[in-house]
């Protein structure tokens, strides 16, 4: 088992779970079936989920929201609680329609995260950095019948393309999204951001499942979605 940096709680508002009883009730008492069980109701009500990667590869927890239902509390979070940066995750058609190539001809990334060029909403916007730009940026993309002129380039939203086979093909967060959001019967496109500790380490297992407890967020991990998608 991965050995995590010592335990930083969050700025604790209603009683910090101790990394043990964090762990104990978002792992050992629920199955893998009713991690993702919960996950996807919690989607279908146009909340937020975390998703955990194997921990031989990232080990880290992405807060996820639906993009056709975000709200501007929720980018709030996103930029307050991750990294600040903000991803939407899009299939490889959307990113074909919107006309956004990859950041570079040549990924030399470790995970081969797929980033297009980052982009702005043409209209609506003031400087595309506040929560309010970030989520009038993502309705312009997400849109029904989007097209590339809704959207100038670059910007502050940073979209990532999915592989054609989802988590079975690529084990990342970007794949686990869209499945998640087909998964949740909704349209394949959501967004993401890295949780960070508020000292601006990476939050790794334990410390999401406090942060995921605290706030009421249900957590799952990509092996709970693979499971559910291959085959019998």
């Amino acid at each position: 088992m991965h050995q995590t940096e010592a335990f930083v709680s969050f700025p604790d508002r209603s009683g910090t779970a101790s990394a043990v009883e964090a762990v104990e009730a978002v792992f050992l008492s629920l199955s893998p079936e009713e991690r993702l069980e919960a996950a996807l109701a919690s989607l279908r009500a146009g909340n937020g989920v975390l998703v955990l990667d194997d921990e031989e590869r990232e080990n880290e927890a992405d807060i996820i929201y639906p993009a056709e239902s975000c709200t501007e509390a929720q980018m709030a979070r996103l930029i307050r609680d991750g990294s600040g940066i903000v991803c939407l995750c899009l299939t490889g058609e959307a990113c074909d329609r919107l006309e956004l190539p990859p950041m570079t001809a040549h990924n030399t990334n470790r995970q081969q995260t797929a980033f297009t060029v980052s982009i702005e909403a043409a209209e609506g916007v003031t400087t595309g950095v506040s929560a309010a730009d970030r989520l009038r940026t993502v309705q312009a993309a997400v849109r029904p019948g989007a097209h590339p002129e809704d959207m100038r380039r670059p910007g502050h939203v940073f979209p990532l393309r999915a592989r054609d086979g989802g988590v079975l093909e690529r084990r990342g967060h970007t794949e686990a999204v869209v499945d998640l959001m087909r998964l949740a019967g909704l349209r394949p496109c959501g967004l993401l951001c890295e949780l960070t500790l508020p000292d601006g380490r990476m939050a790794r297992r334990d410390e999401a499942a406090a942060y995921a407890l605290r706030e009421g967020l249900p957590l799952c991990t990509v092996e709970d979605i693979a499971r559910r998608l291959r085959p019998a």
